[in-house]
């Protein structure tokens, strides 16, 4: 591979795709999470959803369902390289772990400390795709 760096700047990040295997299933998990549909792409079997917060993620409607959500890269006992999960910043980590029992979603691990400068937990949406979600702690360095 050539050296040279690449000349284009990258600015910021986007999105994530996300895939699932049900549209209406995973539609109302996000939307319950806080995201709103703000683009559809029927061509592409895909939408746009975005946060309050300006968070961005497209859903991605072709997904094979699994028995018991089985995540390819992380439930395999063989590591495959791959994007394992997203994370996501909350300002209230506690008050989402309360939100998650509430709604009978499984917190998989956490919360707890990542390093120094955050804490996070992780659950998984009905297709078994694994998030973060990351409290910043204060007074930590960036």
């Amino acid at each position: 591979m050539n050296q040279r760096s690449n000349p284009a700047r990258i600015l910021a990040y986007d999105h994530i795709g996300i895939r699932v295997s049900d549209k209406g299933r995973a539609m109302s998990f996000y939307q319950a999470l806080g995201f709103v549909e703000s683009a559809s792409f029927p061509s592409f079997e895909a939408n746009e959803m975005l946060s309050p917060g300006g968070v961005r993620i497209n859903l991605i409607f072709n997904g094979a369902r699994l028995p018991d959500a089985h995540n390819a890269l992380l439930d395999a006992p063989v590591k495959l390289p791959g994007m394992t999960h997203p994370a996501f910043i909350v300002d209230d980590l506690q008050a989402l772990e309360a939100w998650l029992s509430e709604q009978g979603i499984v917190v998989t691990e956490g919360p707890h400390p990542i390093g120094p400068r955050r804490v996070a937990l992780f659950i998984r949406d009905p297709d078994g795709n694994v998030l973060e979600f990351n409290q910043i702690v204060q007074g930590a360095k960036q």
